[in-house]
């Protein structure tokens, strides 16, 4: 028994992952490939990935919401976890990087249960809100840029129904989230949000310490 969380050590984590992951073929291969990218550090981690499927085959989810899509790993990874006339809308604003994401998603046979908005996440989200879609989907996924995160957190509260969760990547910044010091405009905007959801009285918490902190906020 430990009343804290352990320290986990390469060795620990290789082992987590030894006996726990069950990686789809085509979300390795895809990982692998990102690994490659210049921007490999923006991709979520395996087991973040089965642990965020799971969470919407609990509250089974057939409408999903993701912020930030990069490569299509973790939009992939929450497609296959949903029923088969399951939907999940991606927001992002790179061609670049999508088109490596819709090669894995059509390779997948999900290609037409996701559909892909290339424009600001804001201006997307904004307009579900204007076409009625408040309260219809189940869960929303925010990955994308720090110092907007509090506005993707409002809008998809608004989009999710009650019971929904709302899941986000990155609440602890690789350790800086708990330096009261830090400059990073990023980091602040992170720390700035942690603290209100904490006194959030519209929302269940609570932030896990997998991958790089990732918050569950559920709609009361």
């Amino acid at each position: 028994m430990s009343r804290s969380t352990l320290t986990l050590t390469d060795e620990l984590r290789q082992y987590i992952l030894d006996v726990s992951l069950r990686e789809h073929p085509l979300l390795k291969k895809l990982r692998e490939e990102t690994a490659q990218h210049p921007d490999a550090k923006m991709q979520i981690s395996p087991d973040q990935g089965q642990f965020m499927a799971t969470l919407l085959r609990l509250i089974e989810a057939k409408t999903v919401l993701e912020i930030g899509t990069f490569t299509g790993y973790s939009a992939l990874v929450m497609t296959l976890a949903l029923p088969s006339d399951g939907r999940l809308v991606a927001c992002d604003v790179s061609e670049e990087f999508t088109q490596i994401a819709r090669r894995y998603w059509s390779e997948a046979g999900v290609l037409d249960q996701i559909n892909l908005h290339i424009a600001p996440a804001s201006e997307t989200l904004s307009k579900l809100i204007e076409s009625g879609k408040e309260n219809t989907f189940d869960a929303a996924f925010i990955d994308a840029d720090k110092e907007s995160y509090d506005i993707y957190f409002e809008k998809s509260l608004q989009l999710i129904r009650p019971g929904g969760v709302i899941m986000i990547d990155n609440v602890l910044r690789n350790g800086d989230a708990a330096n009261p010091l830090s400059e990073s405009p990023a980091t602040q905007s992170i720390q700035a949000l942690n603290e209100k959801l904490h006194h959030d009285s519209r929302i269940h918490l609570s932030l896990v310490p997998i991958g790089d902190g990732l918050t569950i906020a559920q709609k009361i």
